[in-house]
């Protein structure tokens, strides 16, 4: 398996290519975490809601069973006392779901800002990258030999454009078929240069 190209040029601009999708991705996942972060802090003011409305409730609860003691008129006491309870119960729960409100968006809105970059790696330079360590892998390894370089020849033949197989004389295609050892090299090394492999060794 080949990672990087022979040639320094090539190589350089695929390390370059490699350590700045790399900070992309890194840059993009601490974006997230950031937004994450400031949509938590919108949660403290459910926090509170939930926590002032719990302990009002309480304590109109309390109070009233202690009114609800009172001879006679205890029930009628009591009825404010439990209606306002009830009242800060429902201050609680709008706190309760403020807080979930605020935790479903503290997951979404980093996902939404991390997909786009993700997918653009994963779909666009992933697949590229693979791609070219795939066919320079097989290029590297049967460079070395007359079978590989005729398969390299004929893989030129079939991918490279005109212009540049128009380099190398208007018959080369005829020689290649002759199997033209000179005509084979020089195609075979056409193709590794487009890889940016060095050709095969003297």
């Amino acid at each position: 398996m080949k990672f990087y190209a022979d040639r320094v040029p090539v190589a350089l601009r695929q390390l370059i290519t490699d350590v700045f999708v790399v900070i992309w991705v890194f840059v993009w996942l601490r974006i997230a975490f950031w937004i994450q972060d400031i949509v938590e802090k919108l949660a403290v003011p459910g926090e509170k809601l939930e926590s002032a409305g719990t302990g009002i409730a309480t304590n109109l609860a309390d109070a009233g069973g202690k009114v609800g003691d009172v001879p006679l008129v205890g029930d009628e006491l009591t009825k404010p006392f439990t209606g306002a309870a009830d009242a800060a119960r429902s201050i609680a729960d709008a706190g309760r779901q403020q807080q979930e409100f605020v935790g479903q968006l503290a997951l979404i809105l980093p996902a939404v800002a991390v997909a786009v970059p993700l997918a653009l790696v994963l779909f666009l330079w992933l697949p590229w990258r693979l791609l070219w360590i795939r066919r320079a892998g097989v290029a590297s390894a049967v460079r070395e030999n007359p079978a590989g370089q005729d398969l390299l020849a004929l893989r030129a033949l079939t991918s490279q454009p005109l212009t540049r197989l128009a380099r190398l004389g208007p018959d080369i295609a005829q020689s290649w078929r002759a199997g033209d050892p000179a005509a084979v090299a020089a195609l075979a090394e056409l193709e590794l240069k487009q890889l940016g492999l060095r050709g095969r060794r003297r």
